[in-house]
């Protein structure tokens, strides 16, 4: 318990040096080791990346799946471990602070909850009911016997609904309900993140890897985030490189993909670190 408790509070003092960090977000036991041998100081797990390593859709996996890779995450490396938590697998308040501990429990040093309810017709919960979940989660977190880092997400322009307005006021909401960071995955524009950025006093994470995101590393540390995610960008880029490969043997019968791969013993090299 010590040992997780120093690595969450790790975690926390990442989000208060200066400049911004990334937090990659590997999608299984394997990608995790080789991000952590590269040289990154946390990771962050990706709820599509591993859907389609099981090969679901997002939002299909429930939550004691969702946990049992958390726990597989946390146990392959010793860095810091922040979770994609989705919605926190439930509507209401309280089973949002249940999959809180449940998630303590596993080791993590941080996660993430989202307010959008996964139903098409309604897609993110009225204002109320969603700052009342981060609430119960900040609750939660205080009963723990550990430190946790949690990060609020709004969902606005993930779903279609790009209301940049709405979208910090709800933020600001909860910020003030307890949460630590502060996530609106779908910004891409300078201009938005800076708004988002100036309107709240955590530190705010942006996803990079989505298309229309042109901005680097050390533009969003200029704009004032602090954090950056590429969500299941990683596992996309692998599934791409996957696809390409077998298109190419199909459509062509050659194997020039190979070229491009990485070498079997640097592969190992990386796994055995």
């Amino acid at each position: 318990m010590q040992l997780q408790d120093d690595k969450a509070r790790a975690f926390r003092k990442l989000h208060e040096r200066d400049g911004a960090f990334i937090i990659p977000n590997p999608w299984d036991v394997g990608s995790a080791r080789i991000v952590a041998a590269l040289g990154f100081e946390a990771l962050a797990t990706t709820s599509a990346g591993f859907a389609f390593s099981r090969g679901k859709l997002d939002n299909t996996v429930g939550r004691e799946e969702m946990l049992g890779h958390i726990r597989e995450l946390v146990e392959a490396t010793p860095l810091p471990v922040s979770a994609d938590l989705e919605n926190g697998f439930g509507h209401d308040p309280q089973t949002v602070a249940e999959t809180i501990s449940m998630s303590i429990d596993c080791g993590l040093a941080g996660g993430s909850v989202e307010d959008s309810t996964q139903d098409s017709s309604a897609p993110i919960y009225p204002r109320e009911l969603a700052t009342a979940r981060i609430r119960a989660a900040v609750e939660a977190i205080r009963a723990a016997p550990t430190d946790f880092v949690l990060t609020a997400r709004c969902e606005n322009y993930l779903v279609g609904k790009p209301d940049l307005g709405d979208t910090i006021a709800r933020l600001q909401a909860y910020q003030d309900a307890g949460a630590d960071v502060l996530y609106a995955p779908g910004l891409t524009s300078r201009d938005d993140i800076a708004a988002v950025v100036s309107s709240v006093d955590r530190p705010v994470n942006v996803v990079m890897g989505l298309q229309g995101a042109k901005l680097n590393l050390a533009d969003l540390a200029e704009i004032g985030v602090k954090r950056v995610s590429v969500g299941s960008a990683l596992a996309r880029a692998a599934l791409g490189a996957l696809i390409r490969a077998v298109n190419e043997m199909r459509e062509r019968g050659s194997f020039e993909f190979a070229g491009d791969s990485v070498a079997y013993a640097d592969i190992s090299v990386l796994l055995s670190r």
